[in-house]
């Protein structure tokens, strides 16, 4: 279980005086089978902020949002059909690191979630010729390759697209950067 899973399922106890066991056990008590009645239940009935009421929901029914799965795993999954993207994920990963030794990368289905003390960036293979990079800089205006994110995904205030390694470059690394910065 990587660190902000185990701190999300802490901070559960934590704010609700009961453990993920007991929420679990009032969810199956519940009767409700569908994700979003349980999502439903947790929110209005309980108070839970959706990321928990999401975690507690996946853990009653007895999936884990990917993490029953190793890291290695999942990155082999989302790049099956797109290996020729693998040589630019290992380049950003690479530089990612260099940040430092809090710099965090959790691997989804779809995605990698690149975190300090909280998100700012995700990596995510979207199609054969191209992987995207999302990061987070709120109130900074897109410009050139850093364009807003738009659809892509709520999580992330801008996109830059990647088709090469050389499209890992100085002015993407400084974007990434000053989302890490910021996420300190």
């Amino acid at each position: 279980m990587d660190k902000a899973a185990q701190t999300m399922i802490d901070n559960l106890e934590k704010n609700t005086g009961k453990s993920l066991e007991e929420w679990t056990q009032i969810v199956q008590s519940s009767g409700l089978q569908k994700h979003g009645e349980i999502v439903k239940f947790l929110k209005n009935d309980h108070g839970f902020t959706h990321g928990f009421a999401n975690m507690v929901t996946l853990k009653a029914k007895g999936t884990d949002a990917g993490s029953a799965e190793k890291p290695e795993d999942l990155i082999e999954k989302q790049y099956k059909g797109k290996e020729q993207l693998l040589p630019i994920y290992e380049a950003l990963v690479a530089q990612l690191k260099q940040f430092g030794n809090d710099v965090e990368l959790a691997p989804k289905n779809a995605y990698v979630s690149v975190r300090s003390k909280k998100q700012f960036a995700l990596i995510q293979p979207s199609t054969k010729t191209r992987l995207d990079v999302g990061i987070n800089l709120k109130g900074r205006e897109a410009e050139g390759r850093l364009e807003n994110s738009g659809s892509f995904n709520a999580m992330c205030s801008h996109r830059v697209r990647l088709e090469q390694t050389e499209d890992v470059d100085a002015e993407l690394i400084g974007w990434l950067r000053e989302a890490y910065e910021g996420a300190r």
